[in-house]
């Protein structure tokens, strides 16, 4: 895949990230312009190594989102509900004082 595809490709999956992490909070997903505005920002660039670096970027950004933001609702004054997106839930695994050692 050409670098301007994997460019498009970050961009949409950016965007699908950001439509899922944010679903329902208005302010949040207003993160879409910043995204715009990074992309048109950079469009004209034509280093191969520094469009590399951005897409990393991009990637580590998406990664980051998808695995570690929560939404939390203001319920009262003093309360907040969290909202786990279901791929975030995983099974829990108990905490075991005295570990055995494998053999």
């Amino acid at each position: 895949m050409g670098q301007p595809a994997k460019v498009l490709q970050l961009f949409k999956t950016l965007h699908r990230t950001r439509q899922q992490v944010f679903k329902n909070d208005k302010r949040a997903l207003e993160a879409r312009v910043k995204i715009n505005e990074e992309f048109k920002k950079h469009k004209n660039e034509t280093s191969p190594e520094k469009i590399k670096e951005m897409l990393k970027i991009g990637s580590d950004v998406e990664l980051l989102l998808r695995t570690s933001v929560i939404q939390g609702i203001h319920t009262d004054h003093n309360t907040l509900q969290l909202v786990p997106r279901k791929d975030l839930l995983t099974e829990n695994v108990p905490y075991c004082d005295a570990p055995t050692r494998k053999l």
